[in-house]
């Protein structure tokens, strides 16, 4: 069916950036009015015209040139996906489950920080959204909701804690036992910044966390620190640097399975050997990563890590990936490549911006609808159909 005319509605409302946006992905997919967001970068548009500079470049830049930042997007794209006919997908069942936990679909929040950044809600509200869509959410370390508050506030949702383990150890076997008491069902052990990566953007913006917010795991100067940075510098990395312990090993990991009967996660995985070295360890399972494409530019795209790492290692660990999800069809290629599932940020916290937690829900029903269209369209019913086979690179097919 063909696209609607759209341009005098357009002209009508005073040209596209009040009506009719540009299209997401593929052309006529994702036109909008203003009563319309049907696609995840209609959410991201929303978001960009009511967040602050401040907020906006932290949660959208990556590091360096930002050229993985693409690449995290560019990397599905390159990706075909071989569709079967003719097979009954007349009722889906899309349902997965995750270190013994029912999901309802195979996609979780990521840890975002500081997310009453974006929205009051903040993270209760991207949390309980994560519940109604049967979702895991995956709270910071350094996020404006404390475990307990994130906890009360969102009873039902399935809650990891992400950690960095800090250089007064105390203070990281402290949130273990939070974590623990507060009822999270795993530690998510972030292992790819020792140090946080150069991000042009904070920096030309001397980031900072704005003065009625902190971080509400902490007291004192660990809960206001992002607050005061220096001229020509991140506060975040300022933070990062003076808390964040750099000498950390895989050795360490034994220190953390020695505090904790919760399983461990380690995010950040983008070789083999790593992956290789996460089973070694004792890790019940990893997110293939790269931060978000927020640590060092030009690594490689989750999406291209992922092969490697489920070959691997995919029979004995849970394998889970972040970044570049935007579409249903993301997220059934990374689950075709050998994860269990996938998480996103971003598009969660373009969700929690727009309309607070209403926001995320309507984001999370968007994707997940794509995603289900997708599953029909290539001919699953449930997530055991998909093979490997239903996804290639686009080098395999000739060039025309």
């Amino acid at each position: 069916m063909l696209a609607p005319n759209l341009s005098g509605f357009s002209a009508s409302l005073g040209g596209a950036s009040r009506g009719v946006v540009k299209h997401c992905i593929f052309p006529f997919s994702c036109y909008i009015t203003a009563m319309a967001l049907v696609c995840v970068e209609d959410f991201e548009k929303k978001a960009v015209g009511q967040l602050e500079k401040n907020a906006l470049d932290y949660y959208r830049s990556g590091a360096g040139e930002q050229f993985t930042l693409g690449l995290n997007r560019e990397a599905f794209r390159r990706l075909r996906l071989r569709p079967r006919c003719l097979r009954d997908v007349s009722r889906l069942d899309i349902s997965t489950k995750i270190f013994g936990e029912q999901m309802q679909w195979p996609l979780g929040i990521a840890p975002t920080a500081m997310q009453k950044m974006a929205h009051p809600d903040g993270e209760v509200g991207n949390a309980r959204a994560a519940g109604k869509a049967g979702s895991i959410f995956i709270l910071s370390t350094l996020s404006t909701t404390s475990l307990e508050d994130l906890a009360a506030g969102a009873p039902d949702t399935i809650k990891w804690f992400q950690l960095y383990i800090y250089k007064d150890r105390t203070i990281t076997e402290k949130l273990v036992r939070r974590a623990e008491k507060a009822n999270f069902k795993a530690l998510v052990l972030t292992i790819d910044a020792p140090i946080f990566g150069h991000r042009r953007a904070d920096v030309r913006n001397n980031f900072s966390l704005p003065s009625h917010l902190s971080l509400a795991n902490f007291q004192g100067v660990k809960a206001t620190g992002v607050g005061n940075a220096a001229m020509g510098a991140s506060g975040i990395n300022e933070y990062v640097s003076s808390q964040f312990d750099p000498t950390i090993t895989w050795k360490d990991i034994a220190w953390l399975k020695g505090i904790t009967h919760l399983p461990i996660v380690v995010k950040g995985v983008l070789t083999a050997e790593d992956a290789v070295l996460a089973q070694e360890f004792g890790c019940a399972g990893l997110i293939v990563s790269n931060h978000g494409a927020r640590q060092i530019d030009t690594v490689p795209a989750s999406i291209e890590a992922l092969p490697e790492i489920v070959k691997a290692v995919g029979d004995n660990l849970v394998v889970m990936l972040d970044g570049g999800i935007m579409q249903g069809n993301d997220i059934f290629k990374a689950l075709a490549l050998g994860a269990k599932t996938v998480f996103v940020g971003r598009p969660a916290v373009w969700g929690l911006a727009y309309n607070g937690q209403k926001g995320v829900e309507e984001m999370l029903s968007v994707l997940r609808k794509d995603f289900e269209t997708t599953m029909a369209l290539i001919g699953c019913q449930n997530l055991g159909d998909i093979t490997s086979a239903m996804v290639v690179h686009e080098s395999q097919y000739a060039k025309l």
